[in-house]
């Protein structure tokens, strides 16, 4: 029944030179080109370790080819049945596995934007919005060469507005979502308008290790962002996308790309002490009027010697942050989007609100969280400073510390001390 609910299509993939296929009661891969692998496999803690687990994986060594470096590994899925794998329908298009997902219909999102008041009331003002939504200068414009240089034990991150973080842990700088641009939209003159510059320009960023993309929608996938980022880092910046992205990736002339399907994971070259894992979400795709759905969605796990960094993209609430949390926690700092909430009944399945932020936040059991998906555009119908106002109600309700689940300034940065002595094996 399980394998019946993952469908056909989930059974055989490309991976960027890699073929694999997984049949109960064993592993086979099917490897084109000449430099293939044993596939390396992480099973849950307390499993006993796969066969050849205890390999290092050839995509992450620094002697790999670009070739043999855009291979992914699969989870062994008989140590796996525990967790939400990834799932389609009859016509190949993605879907939500759980009972939390009701997405309203097109005419009903009119109906209730048009129907509904707007309360999010931005100023106009530029002297407002600098008053209560400052920006700061990253400290790494003046000092770029600090970037990347916290001690074991220690994580640093930088909000850049939107979903888009800086984050350094283990010796490798992270980028989430790539946002730099004034307009969430395919067109320069329409669409959602930050009202909020970018701290930073691509060109003022520190030297990035790699970039992770949690779904295709224009305010987390931007086009003219992802350009401009491999003409200033080239081949060594390495991309992780979801499943399906590959190919529009490649097109943007992005030539370091790992595309994962949810559970699997892989890490940069050179560093593989630190592995990435795609990790499920519950949200939509969506770039054009007959392309819904035809890419996966997700959040990423990363998970370093003496860190361990969850980002949650855009999401609403499922129960995969529990799973998600019962794998891989706690974790020193997790990402969680606390805005663009109301009108409820349309953005229930898609958003969590500052409420269901907090559940995500203790789902993951994790130690520290950064707000993000507030405050840059307007994208929905709460009033613009609410959602930290209700993040730290929804924090004291539960008996939890508002320090734990904080917000950043545009550009300001934090610098947590994790004090674990856990590692990821």
């Amino acid at each position: 029944m399980e394998e019946e609910k993952r469908g056909g299509a989930a059974d055989e993939r490309r991976r960027g030179g890699a073929m694999e296929e997984v049949e109960e009661g064993e592993q086979r891969k099917h490897l084109i080109g000449p430099e293939a692998g044993a596939p390396m496999v992480r099973p849950k803690a307390g499993s006993p370790p796969a066969p050849g687990s205890e390999e290092v994986n050839p995509a992450c060594s620094p002697r790999s080819s670009s070739r043999s470096s855009r291979r992914s590994f699969r989870l062994d899925y008989r140590h796996e049945e525990d967790v939400t794998h990834s799932q389609r329908d009859a016509r190949g298009r993605f879907i939500n596995p759980w009972p939390t997902w009701n997405f309203p219909s097109y005419a009903t999102i009119l109906r209730l934007f048009i129907t509904e008041k707007n309360h999010s009331n931005v100023p106009s003002s530029k002297e407002i919005l600098d008053k209560e939504l400052p920006v700061l200068e990253p400290f790494f414009v003046r000092s770029p060469e600090t970037a990347g240089s916290v001690s074991p034990g220690q994580l640093r991150v930088t909000w850049l507005g939107h979903a888009t973080v800086l984050v350094e842990l283990d010796g490798l700088v992270i980028l989430t979502d790539p946002m730099f641009s004034q307009r969430a939209s395919p067109l320069p003159l329409v669409g959602p308008k930050r009202y909020r510059e970018p701290p930073c320009t691509v060109e003022q960023l520190p030297h990035v290790d790699a970039v992770l993309i949690s779904h295709t929608h224009y305010d987390h996938l931007d086009l003219a962002s992802v350009a401009a980022l491999e003409r200033r880092f080239g081949p060594e910046l390495r991309w992780l996308v979801p499943l399906g992205l590959l190919d529009w990736m490649h097109g943007c002339g992005c030539q370091n790309v790992i595309q994962l399907d949810w559970w699997e994971q892989n890490c940069v070259p050179g560093h593989d002490e630190v592995t990435f894992v795609c990790t499920p979400a519950q949200h939509w795709c969506k770039r054009t009027p007959l392309d819904d759905n035809r890419t996966l969605w997700g959040s990423w796990t990363v998970l370093g010697p003496s860190c361990r960094f969850f980002f949650a993209g855009d999401t609403g609430y499922c129960s995969s942050f529990q799973e998600i949390g019962r794998r891989y926690g706690p974790f020193d700092l997790a990402a969680i989007p606390i805005g663009a909430y109301l009108p409820r009944s349309i953005m229930r399945s898609q958003h969590v609100d500052p409420e269901e932020a907090v559940k995500i936040h203790i789902d993951l059991q994790a130690k520290h969280s950064l707000a993000i998906h507030w405050g840059t555009f307007a994208l929905a119908y709460e009033y613009y400073l609410e959602p930290p106002v209700k993040l730290r109600e929804a924090m004291e309700q539960q008996g939890r510390d508002p320090q734990d689940f904080f917000t950043l300034h545009h550009g300001e940065s934090r610098l947590l001390n994790t004090h674990t002595q856990d590692v990821f094996d």
